[in-house]
């Protein structure tokens, strides 16, 4: 598959994701955060974490790991310089994931039942029939 030229109205290059996937190899490192398509391939050698951070993510979505690891301003100026282009809109539903559903309680008058009341009652259980049994020993 060839490169295509597709360009949006302001200027920026299009990529497709099977296009930057084709691009993981040993002469090539392409990689997507936020949508943006960097070439890190002259990178790699200078990469503080190491080229194998860059190559596990290559072809794909780095925009997790990347922000996970809490790049300096200095980082993220320097990956601007590496930018080629964008992710094409249509493509982008492929590396979207998925929204996460917490499941939470309408309210937290249960919490301390759990807490605070369950814990102390079985300590005062546990007391009472401590005291029960040593009792019976004398």
């Amino acid at each position: 598959m060839g490169e295509t030229e597709e360009k949006s109205p302001d200027g920026v290059k299009y990529y497709r994701l099977a296009e930057i996937q084709e691009k993981n190899s040993f002469k090539s490192t392409w990689i997507i955060i936020n949508n943006n398509v960097y070439d890190v391939t002259k990178f790699l050698e200078e990469h503080p974490g190491g080229e194998e951070v860059l190559r596990e993510q290559a072809g794909g979505d780095a925009t997790e790991s990347f922000e996970d690891v809490g790049h300096s301003s200095d980082a993220r100026d320097m990956a601007h310089d590496m930018v080629i282009g964008q992710l094409h809109p249509e493509d982008r539903h492929l590396i979207a994931k998925p929204e996460e559903n917490h499941v939470t309680t309408l309210t937290d008058e249960n919490s301390w039942w759990s807490n605070l009341l369950i814990p102390g009652l079985s300590a005062l259980i546990i007391t009472l029939l401590y005291r029960i049994f040593t009792a019976e020993d004398e």
